[in-house]
């Protein structure tokens, strides 16, 4: 691994124990869940990812999909059955 790469590994950690790291999170409509897919440096990182992670849910036949991009600390990475 290249120096640049765990520098950036190395920030991105502190920014996600600030709560000040970028997150993808994909709410389906069916299945009924929400999804979080990063931590991410930047908001650009995130918004650049964000066209893989919904094609892979598309893959998987997921439904009814919205997505946001913002700075958040989730507990859980997936969360089953959200609620309307």
């Amino acid at each position: 691994m290249n120096l640049a790469r765990v520098l950036e590994e190395k920030y991105t950690d502190y920014l996600e124990r600030q709560g000040c790291a970028w997150w993808v999170e994909i709410v389906t409509a069916s299945p009924r869940c929400t999804y979080y897919f990063g931590p991410f440096m930047t908001k650009r990182q995130a918004q650049d990812a964000r066209p893989g992670y919904v094609a892979d849910l598309e893959e998987e036949g997921a439904c009814g999909i919205a997505v946001c991009v913002s700075r958040c600390q989730p507990q859980e990475l997936t969360i089953v059955g959200t609620p309307d």
